[in-house]
């Protein structure tokens, strides 16, 4: 698989890499199979993944716990990414950017990744009760102890980064980018680059939806985080439909899916972006990763980039 350099990191990571959240948290909780995730790793690193994403809240914990259990044996063939600020307190996830909590943090998730230090840890969220200079000077001190490599944000705005960098460089940039969530192209991403921070695009594929898998809303389980989601709601889903059509002429006049052109989209934008793309099906992860030897003409993003204007919902 081609290579993409994470930033400032100087750290070389294939241009797919692989987000682990769906293994053990919010969609289908009844289809999670614990040892098939596992070989979902294992082949991506062996089909050039090198970049795994996890974060403590997945679970909460048991999937840094899985990929720790994944990485056993592979440890040094990728850079692991996990992140900290969020906490599930009284069935809500919250931020949580309290120094000692985000000390804490890491410390546990080296315990349960099965590592001695992370490459890229990522500070979930910003919390609004805490000072972003305070939060990610702790980070900057988990640096200086040894404990990561790197530190990273995410969901993060161009304040908030700017008031983390005089801090301690902002390595990486993690949120969601894709053909119908195109809102951080406008400025982080921008800012991304002038400042040499990588970005991380988690759901490139649109929470599945932009494979064209999902049509009905009844497709989800009672349990599955969509079911809250606005684009996810049957009214939604219906019509975002035509968003599904333009990927599809693509995809057939290119003998591609809708996921590798969605994919591809991504790509497309900038060597400086790396998408994440999650499964649990050795299939997808297949499919997924032809991705990165399709190449879209210009007609191809032509036709792709009114979509983004008849998207109906909010992201969150």
């Amino acid at each position: 698989m081609q290579q993409r350099t994470l930033g400032s990191t100087g750290l070389a990571v294939g241009a797919i890499g692989l987000g682990c959240m769906g293994m053990s948290f919010a969609y289908s909780p009844a289809k999670r199979d614990d040892e098939e995730s596992i070989r979902v790793i294992g082949a991506a690193i062996d089909k050039g993944v090198t970049l795994i994403d996890t974060a403590d809240v997945y679970g909460p914990f048991t999937n840094e716990k899985l990929v720790g259990r994944a990485l056993r044996a592979r440890r040094d063939e990728v850079v692991l990414a996990s992140k900290c600020g969020l906490v599930v307190r009284d069935g809500a996830i919250v931020p949580s950017g309290r120094p000692d909590h985000i000390r804490a943090a890491a410390e546990h998730s080296l315990q349960r990744l099965g590592t001695e230090v992370i490459d890229l840890y990522q500070l979930h969220r910003v919390d609004p009760d805490v000072p972003v200079e305070d939060s990610w000077g702790a980070m900057a001190e988990l640096v200086t102890a040894g404990m990561v490599r790197h530190i990273g944000m995410s969901e993060a705005t161009v304040d908030q980064l700017a008031a983390a960098h005089a801090v301690h460089p902002v390595a990486t940039v993690q949120s969601e980018l894709s053909l119908w969530s195109r809102d951080q192209l406008d400025k982080v991403v921008p800012w991304c680059r002038e400042h040499n921070a990588a970005f991380i695009a988690y759901s490139p594929l649109g929470r599945g939806y932009l494979t064209g898998a999902l049509t009905k809303a009844d497709q989800l389980e009672a349990d599955d985080w969509r079911r809250g989601n606005p684009r996810f709601q049957a009214e939604t889903i219906a019509r975002n439909q035509r968003i599904l059509a333009a990927i599809d002429d693509v995809a057939r006049a290119r003998s591609a899916t809708k996921a590798q052109v969605a994919l591809a989209w991504v790509l497309a934008l900038s060597e400086d972006i790396v998408p994440i793309p999650g499964t649990r099906r050795l299939i997808h992860l297949e499919e997924n990763l032809a991705a990165a030897d399709l190449r879209l003409t210009d007609a191809d993003l032509r036709a792709l980039d009114p979509i983004a204007d008849h998207v109906v919902g909010d992201r969150y």
